[in-house]
């Protein structure tokens, strides 16, 4: 292994494409620190900067053989942070949204009445999202919980964005008409 440390990155680069494992050990070693460092200092959870690095290394091992580095290892893995840290960025973007309009619709005070009733009501609507069928309930988590795309989503469950919007309107439907119930009834 001490001998990879004397190798360029365009050596250790060429050695990866052929499924080298010490090889890939020595880039991980070389960079990880570097990338947490660039990861962490855009992110406010270290354990995000964390996946975010995990996530590049894992993709770099996966690609190894079709890997085509037109710059530098050290611009290709510090541009690849960039692109994963606005992803994740985006993704709590949209979560946080979510969670504040969620609170803004249900009116939330600080008053432990009103924060009752919404945990109550919060609680109703996880009891309907899990009678969704699975597919169904799958599609909706993604989509209002982690904010995912209706093209992200088909792209990761591997279906059509019709299937997506046609799965996310009867789960939609189905919350709504239960929600509906349930609110009638307290009324």
């Amino acid at each position: 292994m001490d001998r990879y440390k004397i190798f360029t990155d365009v050596e250790l680069v060429a050695l990866l494409k052929k499924g080298d494992k010490v090889a890939f050990a020595e880039i991980y070693d070389r960079y990880w620190d570097k990338l947490f460092s660039i990861a962490g200092h855009k992110l406010e959870q270290l354990e995000d900067a964390e996946e975010v690095v995990q996530n590049i290394f894992i993709a770099l091992w996966n690609r190894r053989e079709t890997l085509n580095i037109t710059s530098t290892l050290n611009s290709y893995l510090a541009v690849s942070v960039k692109y994963r840290v606005i992803k994740v960025l985006e993704k709590l973007y949209r979560q946080k949204k979510y969670a504040d309009s969620l609170g803004k619709e249900c009116g939330l005070d600080d008053s432990t009445q009103e924060w009752l009733e919404f945990t109550a009501l919060k609680a109703s609507l996880e009891q309907l999202v899990k009678k969704l069928p699975d597919k169904c309930q799958l599609v909706y988590r993604m989509s209002r919980e982690e904010g995912f795309s209706q093209k992200e989503i088909a792209g990761k469950l591997d279906i059509s964005e019709k299937t997506v919007e046609a799965h996310l309107g009867k789960a939609l439907k189905t919350i709504r008409s239960g929600l509906n119930i349930l609110i009638s009834m307290l009324l």
